[in-house]
This record gives structure tokens, sequence and C-alpha cells, in this order.
């Protein structure tokens, strides 16, 4: 199984996402367990992201509108998760190119 590692810009992410946007106070348990855990078992579970993003996959939070950013790292087993963001705003990573 994949070791996972969380940035700690990953986590402030979250943070600030529950504090702007009233998440529950069980949102860093539901992200844990619907989106961060598979990804021991499955580390190649995300799509692939694009152009300068393209060493990094994504999977979907617990809501969809929230993007779960990460590089697996083969050699070292390892998942980095580097960012959660809302896929909604227009500063979130994109899978191509712009409309």
């Amino acid at each position: 199984m994949a070791r996972v590692v969380v940035a700690p810009g990953a986590v402030d992410d979250l943070a600030a996402l529950i504090r702007t946007h009233s998440l529950p106070d069980d949102t860093r348990e539901r992200v844990r367990r619907s989106s961060v855990n598979p990804l021991r078992r499955f580390p190649l579970l995300g799509a692939q992201l694009e152009g300068r993003w393209s060493t990094y996959r994504f999977v979907l939070g617990p809501w969809r509108w929230m993007i779960i950013v990460y590089a697996y790292d083969a050699e070292a087993d390892e998942v980095h998760v580097v960012a959660v963001e809302d896929g909604r705003s227009s500063r979130a990573v994109s899978r191509g190119q712009p409309w």
C-alpha cells in the first residue's frame, strides 16, 4: 500500500475551505475517508491533469466541487497530496485548455 503524505499547503487549503464554505465539523474525516484513503490502495485512481499540471492527478472530495490534487511517486510508493481546491473557482487547476 502506498504511503500518503499531505503537504502543509493542502492542509491550509482544506482549512480555508472549511472556514469560507461553512463546511461541517467532520469535513477532514470525510475527505480522508472518501478521497484520500482509497489512494493508498489505488494511487493512480485519479484522472491525469494536463499542461503545466501534467505530473499531477486529481480525485473529487466528498462534494463534487472539491478537488484533491496529488502526485504519485511510484519509486517511493508515495502519494503526495499538494492542494485541495474549489473546482468552481477560476483559480482551480484545469484538466485541459480553457474554453
